[in-house]
């Protein structure tokens, strides 16, 4: 069934137009009066704004039989463009005009403050999955998505969300490629992903990226294009099944030890920076274990080699992270002591 239109003068993009023609109709009075009756400014102005609003105020002056005719014809046209004006105006308030252009404005400001955030490219199911786990550990992000329903869906969940081609440039630029920590590409295709990974190389070569492929020809292409981390859902499912299956311990643990809401044990990977107390030291001098409570699980070096179960005289250097396990407490104080000084 077709739904009716209003007509186009009762629409609130016409606002803009009902406002100049009431400011006509007041001026245009001011000036009649002024002239008809040799009133000054001021009060000819009052006269037509009590007529014009039917306030029913008393006349400033006594009216000649001009002023009595010029104040008919200014009622009927006052009070139908007063009519008018007031009616769009308090459309466009109840249909969302201007909270929708204050939330732009916002959302704009937000999208131009953000920093040291993701840029989550498709919020379809895995993107949704992403975005809540880093809504849930306080990661600032911002989804671009193509889908109207979905971005809605992001903004009703509190998100900054774009709804936009990721594979574009000037698109990127928007969400903060510049001041972003990261890069996920997680839209409805691999091609689209091959596109978006491509465009955010080109503008941010130091930018860390992951990307999600459906075959084994679309993770060569996204390696070729820049990805740095090439995300398969459904091998990582498989392997999940099976691992599940032949040793449920080992995964329930490692499941305690990522998951967000664990209040008693987090693994975490904690950066060394030059500078920083830890940097030069050995594990056996840094004394981890007994001055924070962790376990150093491994050592990934600069050059992204790993180091698993690494020997107590293992030197730790600068650009280093360490992969560890412990209280949430405890993980904090080691990062500040990686951090430089």
């Amino acid at each position: 069934m077709a739904v009716a239109r209003r007509p186009r003068w009762l629409r609130p993009q016409g606002s803009g137009f009902a406002v100049a023609l009431l400011v006509s109709v007041i001026a245009g009075g001011t000036a009649g009066y002024a002239l008809i009756e040799g009133w000054s400014a001021w009060d000819a102005f009052y006269m037509t704004v009590i007529t014009v609003t039917t306030v029913g105020y008393r006349e400033v002056h006594d009216l000649s039989r001009a002023g009595q005719v010029f104040t008919v014809v200014l009622l009927f046209f006052g009070v139908g463009a007063a009519l008018y004006t007031f009616t769009l105006l308090a459309t466009a308030v109840v249909e969302g005009g201007l909270p929708r252009r204050l939330q732009r404005r916002r959302h704009s400001r937000m999208l131009e403050a953000i920093k040291d955030h993701f840029i989550i490219c498709g919020y379809g199911r895995i993107g949704g999955i992403v975005a809540k786990q880093f809504l849930r550990q306080a990661v600032p992000m911002v989804i671009i998505e193509r889908n109207p329903d979905r971005v809605q869906a992001a903004l009703d969940d509190g998100l900054l969300a774009i709804e936009a081609d990721a594979s574009r440039e000037d698109v990127l630029k928007r969400a903060g490629i510049a001041r972003a920590r990261g890069l996920i590409a997680a839209v409805g295709t691999d091609a689209e992903n091959v596109y978006t990974v491509l465009s955010a190389r080109v503008l941010r070569p130091d930018l860390f990226i992951i990307g999600r492929a459906e075959t084994e020809e679309a993770t060569i292409k996204l390696t070729r294009a820049g990805a740095d981390r090439v995300i398969s859902p459904y091998q990582i499912g498989a392997v999940q099944i099976a691992q599940t299956a032949l040793r449920p311990a080992v995964v329930d643990f490692v499941e305690l030890a990522t998951g967000s809401g664990n209040l008693e044990l987090a693994m975490e990977e904690i950066g060394v920076a030059a500078g920083a107390p830890l940097a030069g030291r050995t594990l056996v001098d840094a004394n981890l274990r007994q001055r924070f409570g962790v376990i150093v699980v491994a050592i990934q070096r600069a050059d992204r080699r790993m180091e698993f179960n690494p020997a107590p005289d293992a030197a730790i250097h600068a650009g280093d992270k360490l992969v560890v396990l412990g209280r949430p407490e405890s993980l904090k104080q080691l990062e500040a002591e990686a951090s430089a000084r």
